[in-house]
């Protein structure tokens, strides 16, 4: 109820705005609804599930098409989640001027794109590659946008739930290229499972006021001391070391992999516990970037390392 009323709130102000918009502006909106980058990571690390789970050299065609509808699923389920919260968004500095807050878009557009979208791409996945592959997109659209989104305001622990949509494109990059689900997929789901945690954590640690604003009970936002944040940002960095260590032990990778990843999560550990120990938002934004720089080298290095 307190969502509906912000967002008729915001949306009143801003729908005036709309009508005196370009074509180009428009069109630079409904990209931006996508989150670009947010869908190339996406589309890399279910690029690089597909990659790791091919058994007799990689059928690049089959390759193009998961990637294409992933980008589709990953920009209809942005375009989704930016309409549900665009209450939400007018509120915090550092989303105000998305496509919806600031009246670029009228909210029903975004909501008719990223509907047409997310189907689309179901119905894609489903012919171009297999109805497994396009189940569990369903999935992950539905436990992101009907349960993470809705927790967001409710509890901390709504960080838990979305990291199971988020750590789930090399699962459903394996399952593409096999058919199946097995346990190698688990492995690369574990590693972005808890990868989420000190990237996340140092994310709402850096906008703790803007989440605070909000509504948005994100751990940092809701603890006045960061202990608990600072515990479990290290605690989630030092267990993904040894599971990270997991697909030499399943064959999915060799010796490289090994010591690349033992050199990769060794820093990533190093920059989680100078976050934990000086607790500032300079210590956050390095975490941050060192998490962002840390996934596509160890997924890089684990494909480098099969072909």
């Amino acid at each position: 109820m307190e969502s509906s009323f912000i967002s008729s709130a915001v949306e009143g102000p801003v729908t005036a705005r709309i009508a005196s918009r370009s074509g180009r502006e428009i069109f630079s909106a409904y990209v931006e609804l996508t989150k670009p980058r947010i869908t190339t990571l996406v589309v890399l690390t279910a690029a690089a599930g597909f990659c790791l789970g091919s058994k007799n050299g990689v059928d690049f065609a089959k390759l193009g098409s998961l990637s294409f509808g992933i980008a589709l699923l990953c920009s209809g389920i942005s375009a989704l989640n930016q309409y549900i919260e665009r209450g939400l968004d007018g509120l915090m500095h550092r989303t105000e001027a998305r496509p919806l807050p600031s009246g670029k878009l009228a909210p029903g557009r975004a909501l008719l794109f990223g509907a047409i979208l997310a189907g689309g791409a179901t119905v894609y996945l489903a012919l171009a590659i297999n109805p497994l592959t396009s189940a569990l997109g369903v999935f992950t659209l539905a436990s992101y946008l009907f349960l993470y989104t809705p927790l967001k305001t409710r509890t901390s622990l709504s960080t838990v739930v979305g990291a199971v949509p988020g750590a789930m494109p090399p699962f459903i990059g394996w399952v593409a290229a096999r058919g199946v689900m097995e346990v190698e997929a688990w492995v690369l789901f574990a590693i972005l499972f808890l990868w989420q945690f000190p990237h996340f954590l140092a994310i709402a640690w850096m906008y703790r006021d803007d989440y605070a604003r909000a509504g948005i009970k994100m751990l940092p936002a809701v603890e006045p001391d960061y202990r608990v944040t600072s515990q479990q940002i290290v605690i989630y960095a030092l267990t993904l070391v040894p599971v990270s260590l997991l697909p030499v032990l399943v064959h999915v990778a060799g010796d490289l992999y090994l010591y690349g990843a033992i050199v990769l999560g060794s820093l990533l550990l190093y920059y989680s516990i100078r976050a934990a120990v000086v607790k500032t938002k300079w210590q956050a934004r390095r975490l941050l970037l060192a998490s962002v720089l840390y996934l596509p080298a160890l997924f890089g290095l684990m494909v480098l390392d099969r072909v």
